[in-house]
């Protein structure tokens, strides 16, 4: 089999998430035109059983499944690894931690299977978190306009070959999905209906921690790569809406002001680049 579109997978010591993962991918609905598929765990420095685990799936028919072990932790080192292996000329990059539905993977292989080149994403829903702190958070930042309007591609972004020819390795940044996003116009951007669910870390210190590290990649990528900012799209929410946000939301708004506020403090810091604080 000659697969058509390649599901990336990185994954550094996921046991608790990448079966289910796997689970969620294999789920989906039929690929259109009678594409096929490949997923490539990219299991990174891992220190747990989440390459056992994920060898351990079976795939659906049409899918085929293969892991890498890699000795060395880092997403970056892995997604280089696995854009080297990938033979699918449709590249989904999927968080081991993310759950898609049914229709995302076929609905952006169907966007992207053209020769122009093309970004796209689904709808993001935050998991229901157990930290009352992250559910007021992740009320408040579900209905920011980033979210809500574009294509911001957290937990999941993909592209066609077209679209990826434009760099070659990975760079060495914190923001792989920035980068990547800013790669690309707002009009090679696709936002496709279907929705996966993508889950924020419990707690108000690692809420700060990474959003400290969310901060600090955004600064990253427009420090090394200035010329990409002309494609970026993000603008801060006028006073009308934000007062409304106030007002609907005061619980979630509260904490929002707080964790932004608290990043501008050293107490929080982390010495991983790549660490999401769980």
């Amino acid at each position: 089999m000659t697969p058509q579109v390649s599901v990336l997978i990185p994954a550094h010591d996921e046991a608790a998430y990448i079966a289910g993962c796997l689970q969620a991918v294999f789920a989906s609905d039929p690929l259109p035109q009678g594409m096929t598929a490949e997923v490539l765990v990219l299991a990174n420095g891992c220190r747990d059983e989440t390459a056992a685990l994920a060898r351990a799936q079976r795939p659906s028919a049409g899918w085929d499944l293969r892991v890498l072990e890699l000795p060395e932790g880092g997403k970056i080192g892995a997604l280089n690894a696995g854009d080297a292996a990938a033979r699918g000329d449709l590249l989904i990059y999927l968080d081991a931690d993310v759950g898609v539905s049914p229709a995302l993977i076929p609905r952006i292989a169907a966007v992207l299977a053209q020769d122009v080149p093309l970004y796209a994403s689904g709808r993001p829903q935050v998991a229901l978190a157990r930290s009352a702190v992250t559910r007021a958070y992740a009320r408040l930042w579900s209905r920011l306009p980033f979210v809500t309007g574009g294509v911001p591609g957290f937990g999941v972004f993909a592209m066609n070959r077209a679209g990826r020819q434009r760099w070659g390795d990975w760079p060495d940044i914190i923001a792989d999905d920035i980068f990547a996003r800013l790669n690309f116009a707002p009009s090679e951007r696709v936002k496709v209906p279907a929705v996966y669910s993508w889950p924020m870390v419990e707690g108000f210190r690692n809420l700060v921690r990474v959003r400290r590290r969310q901060n600090a990649g955004v600064a990253e990528v427009a420090g090394k790569f200035p010329v990409l900012q002309q494609n970026e799209d993000k603008s801060p929410p006028d006073g009308g809406f934000v007062l409304k946000l106030l007002l609907s939301e005061p619980a979630g708004f509260l904490v929002y002001a707080m964790v932004a506020l608290a990043t501008k403090t050293p107490l929080f810091a982390s010495g991983s680049r790549w660490t999401r604080g769980r």
